[in-house]
């Protein structure tokens, strides 16, 4: 499932915007009066910025944001989104939580080992064009399951059945590329995989124009179980 993304027409773009950015009954909803409206975040330098000072907030145990229902109601009549983050599905990497981001700031793509298919390429591209996100943001994590799956199915040369097994297959080639020899192959394969993730969100449809007018960014990361911290990656 690597093949290119079918463009979405024009039309379909804006019912799903519409969709997404209005409240169902098409009537606004009022924020409360104690929360302050969302500034939109529109440059990409400037979105990184807001997630390492969030990540920098939860580490020293001062969150800005409690997901409370007053926050989820002030957002409930659109959303303003600054990044899309791609990220696994570990229990242990909550987006929104180790980002210190309230409703309506991030959208979010979780799949096993941060893996990409047709249907994470489609929402990224619809986070971009539709929901005019500046950053997109691929997330590893240290001991990744995934990963420790396949360095593990690669040396006993065996596939996993099902669909976990395209999981597999998506990851192998970072780390064919450090090598199963290397006694450190699961940590370095992690990183490559988010270098590969990073080099295929330059192919979603509308990307590589929106980076070369400087619209659009995207960074590659790690974020450190035991100290919270996430690591930009050069």
């Amino acid at each position: 499932m690597t093949g290119p993304t079918p463009a979405t027409s024009a039309a379909a773009t804006t019912a799903l915007s519409a969709t997404t950015l209005a409240p169902a009954d098409g009537a606004a909803t009022a924020a409360p009066a104690d929360v302050a409206p969302a500034e939109r975040i529109t440059r990409p330098a400037d979105a990184l910025a807001e997630l390492l000072a969030g990540n920098r907030r939860f580490v020293t145990g001062s969150p800005e944001h409690g997901h409370d229902v007053a926050a989820a109601a002030a957002s409930s009549g659109g959303q303003l989104p600054h990044a899309v983050v791609v990220g696994c599905i570990d229990s242990r990497v909550p987006l929104e939580a180790i980002f210190d981001q309230t409703f309506g700031s991030i959208c979010v793509i979780r799949s096993g080992g941060h893996v990409v298919d047709r249907a994470v390429l489609g929402s990224v591209g619809f986070a971009v064009s539709a929901l005019g996100v500046p950053l997109i943001m691929v997330l590893g994590h240290v001991r990744c399951g995934a990963v420790d799956a396949t360095v593990e199915a690669l040396r006993a040369g065996t596939r996993p059945d099902g669909d976990v097994g395209y999981l597999v297959d998506e990851i192998a080639p970072a780390v064919h590329s450090v090598g199963l020899d290397d006694p450190d192959v699961a940590a370095k394969a992690m990183r490559a995989h988010v270098a590969l993730t990073v080099r295929r969100m330059r192919d979603v449809a509308g990307v590589p124009e929106l980076l070369a007018a400087g619209t659009v960014d995207i960074a590659g990361a790690v974020y450190d179980l035991d100290t919270g911290r996430v690591e930009l990656l050069s």
